[in-house]
């Protein structure tokens, strides 16, 4: 690979993990997602700290959570011990649903909390109000969510 090109990735690696913090994520798990999408093969932990300049640990904590996330997979090598990550397939729609998943969790909470707070007290009626709006808010989400799923 020229120079040029991977100057342009390791630019790309840096602004994703600046991306992942951004999103409340650690860097270093936006860093890994982004050698994952550079890269056909997959990489193991010493690869990934070696090429990040990372401890195996932050590897392995953030590894376990793009796993989590379903943005990456652990595969194995025939006839070696250690574990590789690659790009799961279509790791943008897994993202998704997470988000899908979390939304109508928050939806629940709020609807479980107007059901449980007392009608006709006026002392709540402006928190009744701003809970019809956050609900309104994240059932329009996910409604998004899902025709960008489907």
């Amino acid at each position: 690979m020229n120079d040029s090109n991977e100057n342009v990735i390791d630019e790309f690696i840096e602004k994703m993990g600046l991306m992942s913090q951004s999103d409340g994520l650690p860097r270093i798990a936006g860093r890994i997602l982004a050698v994952l999408i550079m890269y056909d093969e997959p990489y193991s932990f010493s690869q990934l700290s070696e090429r990040l300049a990372v401890s195996r640990g932050s590897v392995s904590t953030n590894t376990r959570l793009l796993v989590h996330l379903g943005m990456i997979e652990r595969v194995t090598k025939r006839g070696e011990r250690q574990d590789y990550f690659k790009l799961k397939e279509n790791p943008y729609l897994s993202l998704m649903q997470g988000i899908e998943a979390r939304t109508t969790h928050a939806t629940d909470v709020i609807e479980q909390t107007q059901n449980q707070l007392l009608a006709n007290d006026p002392s709540i009626s402006g928190a009744q109000q701003r809970l019809t709006e956050m609900k309104t808010f994240y059932q329009s989400f996910k409604s998004a969510i899902q025709d960008l799923t489907s």
